[in-house]
C-alpha cells in the first residue's frame, strides 16, 4: 500500500503557452517585458509610500503589501517560463513542482485577503470618516495583513500536502506554463476526489467569503455615496475606489472561471488564457490602476523619479 501513494514521475514538462515554433520568441519577449513592468511598477509603488510620510496611513500601508504580494506573485511563475526558453528545456523537479504550486497558491490567497482589506478600509472611510482613525489603528491593520499570511499559508500547505499523497504514472507533461494544480489533477493515476472537494467547498470558502465581503463594502459605500448632496463630491468617492472596484473585478472574475468549474469542464486553453491574466497581467496593471488618478500617489512617485534622476 506504501509503494501506491508513491510518484514514479521525478520530473515534469512544462509545455508553456504554445507549442508552435513561431510563437516562442514572441512570448518570451511579451512575458519579459511584462515581468519587468510588474517588478518596477510595483517597486516604485513601495519606495514612493516608504519615503512619502504623508503616505503612512491604512490605505498605503495595505497597497504597499500589495505590491509586495504582486512582485513575490510574478516571480513565483514567470522568471521559471524565462529560465527554461532560455536554457532549452521544460523540466521541473516534483519537489519543483510542489514548491511552485504552494507559492502561488499562497500568493492567490493573499491577493484575496488584501483586496478584501481594502475593501473594508475604503468602507470605513467613506461610510464612517470621523471614526476613521480610531476604528483602522496601526495594531488592526498589523493584525489583518499577518492573519492573512497565517491563512494562505495554511491553505496553500493543505493543498500542496493534498497533491502530494498522489501518484503521478507515465505522463508527465503539464499544458501550462507553471504547476497549477488543475493540469497536475489531470495528470494524476490516483483518485483525486478528495482534491477536487477541498477546492470546491474549502477553496471556494477561502475565495468566495472575501469576495462576499467586497461586495458587501462596497453596496454600503455606494449608498453612502449617492448620499453626498454634491457631484463633486460624489465623483471624489466613486474616483477614489473605483480603481480597486476594477482590480477586484479582474483578480475574481478569472479566479472564479478557472477553479471553481467541474475538472471534466476544464480545457487546457480557457485555463491558461485565464491563469495569465490573474498572474501576469493583473499583477503588471495594479501600480498603474491605483495610481492614475491618485495625485497623492502620483506626486510621490513623481519625487522618486526626480531624486533617482538627480542621484545619477
Amino acid at each position: 500500500m506504501r509503494g501506491a501513494n508513491q510518484s514514479s514521475v521525478s520530473e515534469f514538462l512544462l509545455l508553456g503557452l504554445s507549442r508552435q515554433p513561431q510563437q516562442p520568441q514572441l512570448l518570451f519577449m511579451l512575458f519579459l517585458s511584462m515581468y519587468l513592468a510588474t517588478v518596477l511598477g510595483n517597486l516604485l509603488i513601495l519606495l514612493a509610500i516608504s519615503m512619502d510620510s504623508r503616505l503612512h496611513t491604512p490605505m498605503y500601508f495595505f497597497l504597499s503589501n500589495l505590491s509586495f504580494v504582486d512582485i513575490c506573485f510574478s516571480s513565483t511563475t514567470v522568471p521559471k517560463m524565462l529560465a527554461n526558453h532560455i536554457l532549452g528545456t521544460e523540466t521541473i523537479s516534483f519537489s519543483g513542482c510542489l514548491t511552485q504550486m504552494y507559492f502561488v497558491f499562497m500568493f492567490v490567497d493573499m491577493d484575496n485577503f488584501l483586496l478584501t482589506v481594502m475593501a473594508y478600509d475604503r468602507f470605513v472611510a467613506v461610510c464612517h470618516p470621523l471614526h476613521y482613525l480610531t476604528k483602522m489603528t496601526p495594531q488592526l491593520c498589523a493584525l489583518l495583513v499577518a492573519g492573512s499570511w497565517v491563512i494562505a499559508n495554511l491553505n496553500a500547505l493543505l493543498h500542496t500536502l493534498l497533491m502530494a499523497r498522489l501518484s503521478f504514472c507515465a505522463d508527465n507533461a503539464i499544458p501550462h506554463f507553471f504547476c497549477d494544480v488543475t493540469p497536475l489533477l489531470k495528470l494524476s493515476c490516483s483518485d483525486t476526489y478528495l482534491n477536487e472537494v477541498m477546492i470546491l467547498t474549502e477553496g471556494a470558502l477561502i475565495m468566495i467569503t472575501p469576495f462576499v465581503c467586497v461586495l458587501a463594502s462596497y453596496v454600503h459605500i455606494t449608498r453612502a455615496v449617492l448620499r453626498v448632496p454634491s457631484t463633486k463630491g460624489r465623483w471624489k468617492a466613486f474616483s477614489t475606489c473605483g480603481s480597486h472596484l476594477a482590480v477586484v473585478s479582474l483578480f475574481y472574475g478569472t479566479i472564479i472561471a478557472v477553479y471553481f468549474n467541474p475538472l471534466s469542464s476544464h480545457s487546457s486553453e480557457k485555463d491558461t488564457a485565464a491563469t495569465v491574466m490573474y498572474t501576469v497581467v493583473t499583477p503588471m496593471l495594479n501600480p498603474f490602476i491605483y495610481s492614475l488618478r491618485n495625485r497623492d500617489l502620483n506626486r510621490a512617485l513623481g519625487k522618486v523619479v526626480d531624486r533617482r534622476r538627480f542621484s545619477v
